[in-house]
């Protein structure tokens, strides 16, 4: 089947909204709040960039990339997430082509790095690991993990949009 990856247009925000809270529903370690961040940075003006992965079926991914503050003073960071997959589709490389489509934009922008919240296991496929210098206060440090596109990674604490403090 068919995917197209697209920046997302207004007319999606409501399948994106649905999508992300689906796709957390049963997450272990979800706040289930992820669909209110995106809209939080979207009202923001912090949503960076929003994807979306559409077939024939409609929006069954989408991955959201907005700024974070660095303590030292880097500029250029931001963080990827939430990122989303239809439960039923997930497991068939959708997830991995969005986050290939967002590191590809983040590098051509020329970003200097990126920060994500997330399993290890996944994200380290895409060049991501924990780097003890690099710190996000009240999460286990081996779930915050980075990726620097240019020059060393920063020794600093790292503080996301308040979009993510959301409680809904």
């Amino acid at each position: 089947m068919r995917i197209t990856i697209r920046s997302e247009t207004p007319r999606d925000i409501e399948a994106i909204e649905a999508l992300t809270a689906l796709a957390f529903l049963d997450a272990p370690h979800a706040s289930h709040t992820e669909q209110f961040i995106i809209n939080g940075l979207r009202k923001a003006g912090q949503l960076s960039v929003s994807l979306v992965a559409e077939d024939r079926d409609g929006i069954v991914g989408h991955v959201a990339l907005s700024p974070v503050t660095l303590s030292d003073g880097s500029v250029g960071w931001y963080g990827l997430g939430p990122i989303s997959v239809t439960p039923e589709r997930q497991g068939q490389g959708i997830g991995s082509r969005l986050m290939e489509r967002v590191l590809a934009m983040l590098r051509e922008k020329g970003a200097s790095g990126c920060v994500l919240l997330g399993d290890p296991n996944y994200y380290s496929r895409f060049g991501f690991k924990a780097e003890p210098s690099l710190v996000l206060p009240r999460v286990p440090a081996e779930y915050f993990q980075a990726i620097a596109f240019q020059g060393a990674i920063p020794a600093a604490t790292v503080s996301f949009h308040e979009a993510f403090d959301t409680q809904g």
